[in-house]
């Protein structure tokens, strides 16, 4: 029998996957995360928890840390979780999109990108252009490698490729153990490939088409109530954690001069599956 009036809390997992953010470009990462997922997970009625993801993926570490969470207290506190995908869960969104107990994908929505990409530069011909010598001291011959003002060594790019397998292979078991006989035989299912939420149906990522008001309508009723989870605010009505005036400037400063690189690594994330 359906509750009626029944609460739903609901946490947005919007944004790229990072161990760092600022004032300026937010990212998802634990810490960013875990006061929202603690705070849906403790309503003590609500039977689930509904998780809308939108995320072109980053960090595989706060991917798997952020999914593990949910997990945690999905046991811990013995609530079903019910994971909406919008735009996009590809890469690292995808890793914590399988933390819920049932996916529900918009039809047009992007999922998948089961695999590991690291990206650089190569600036060692731009500075030769300038006039500007790299000068590197280290003690161990293996402490700068890969680094992007000196020519590649096949070696290191070796090891980074045996480094990007261990990290597939923990996301390729996570894969297999959250979504098991539900996942078709396709050989391309984890070759990094993505597809639209309708592709991702038939080949076992997702579990249902739709969106999260009418799913939870049809699981709980059409008198559930859906309440957003947000952060709590400080005493000058900022969410806690956000800087005062007094430190804002130089936090934004500090964005100015080091975020134009991340800044294009977000935009190229995005950008990879035509967002």
């Amino acid at each position: 029998m359906r509750a009626e009036g029944t609460i739903i809390p609901v946490v947005r997992l919007h944004g790229t996957i990072m161990a760092q953010s600022s004032p300026l470009r937010p990212a998802l990462s634990l810490a960013s995360t875990a006061v929202l997922i603690e705070k849906a997970f403790s309503f003590t009625t609500a039977p689930a928890v509904a998780i809308s993801i939108n995320s072109p993926g980053g960090s595989p570490v706060q991917s798997r840390l952020i999914y593990k969470r949910i997990r945690d207290l999905a046991i811990e506190k013995k609530k079903r979780v019910i994971v909406f995908v919008e735009d996009l869960a590809a890469s690292g969104g995808y890793m914590i999109a399988i933390a819920g107990d049932e996916i529900i994908a918009d039809p047009s929505s992007i999922v998948g990108s089961i695999g590991v990409v690291s990206s650089s530069f190569g600036f060692q011909e731009a500075i030769k252009k300038i006039g500007v010598e790299r000068r590197i001291h280290t003690a161990g011959q293996n402490k700068a490698v890969l680094d992007p003002f000196k020519p590649e060594r096949k070696e290191d790019v070796e090891h980074l490729k045996r480094l990007q397998l261990e990290v597939h292979e923990t996301f390729i078991n996570m894969v297999k153990e959250r979504r098991g006989t539900k996942l078709s035989d396709n050989p391309d299912l984890f070759t990094g490939l993505f597809w639209s939420g309708k592709r991702g149906l038939e080949l076992g990522l997702v579990d249902e088409l739709g969106d999260m008001r009418s799913g939870l309508r049809a699981r709980f009723g059409d008198k559930v109530q859906m309440k957003l989870i947000t952060h709590p605010k400080n005493f000058l009505g900022r969410p806690s954690g956000q800087p005062g005036i007094e430190g804002l400037g130089s936090q934004i400063a500090g964005a100015a001069v080091d975020g134009l690189l991340s800044a294009a690594e977000e935009r190229a994330l995005w950008a990879r599956y035509g967002l």
